[in-house]
């Protein structure tokens, strides 16, 4: 991976191509995010940097991390991830990463978590058929059998059954950069991205790129 940056959601809007088409496109506001500690091959068996987003206040960071931030001469922030970038070595502790280290054109992976569903049928969780819908029939959404009978006896591993819906790791792969704007700190992304207005995403290199 030689780019990443955290970003968070703010909905969806559309732009004009310089073809003239209209493109549907994410607006995330990427960074600044701030490099917090260093992972040397030496000290940690790898390399990688550990990166903050969002500035958080005093009062809702615990004293033991408010030393780690301290260490590192910036202020707490709310969301930390680490990235094991191949430049690693590079970075400087302090430094920002912003909106430009990606450009029209790059294709990205998406990470973050899914809106959540709540507890759904098999119907809506996984695009199961429903029974008829005359007022003879008495099973029109239902789940429907639950397997064999005598042998084995019980429900079969694996059986698709209502439960909880949504609200899981997702990641979008190969999307596109439509723009990157580093002095308002936004990434223009073509298409959908995980999750709601206002949540966290993470922002990679395409790993089909």
């Amino acid at each position: 991976m030689k780019k990443a940056i955290m970003a968070k959601k703010i909905g969806m809007t559309q732009v004009f191509a310089e073809n003239g088409t209209l493109v549907p496109v994410t607006v995330l506001e990427a960074g600044p995010c701030v490099v917090v500690q260093k992972k040397t091959t030496e000290n940690d068996g790898y390399e990688a940097i550990q990166v903050g987003f969002v500035d958080a206040k005093a009062k809702h960071v615990t004293k033991p991390v408010q030393g780690h931030f301290e260490k590192a001469g910036v202020t707490a922030k709310k969301y930390v991830k680490e990235f094991q970038v191949e430049d690693a070595a590079t970075y400087e502790i302090g430094a920002e990463i912003k909106a430009d280290v990606f450009a029209a054109g790059d294709k990205v992976d998406a990470s973050g978590v899914s809106k959540g569903k709540g507890f759904q049928s098999t119907i809506k969780r996984y695009n199961a058929s429903r029974g008829p819908m005359a007022h003879g029939s008495k099973s029109h959404r239902v789940t429907g059998s639950m397997g064999s009978s005598a042998t084995p006896s019980r429900v079969k591993k694996n059986k698709r059954m209502p439960g909880h819906m949504g609200s899981e790791n997702v990641t979008i792969q190969n999307l596109e950069i439509v723009r990157a704007d580093a002095e308002k700190n936004l990434i223009l992304i073509k298409g959908a991205v995980p999750g709601a207005k206002g949540s966290i995403l993470v922002i990679r290199d395409s790993v089909k790129a």
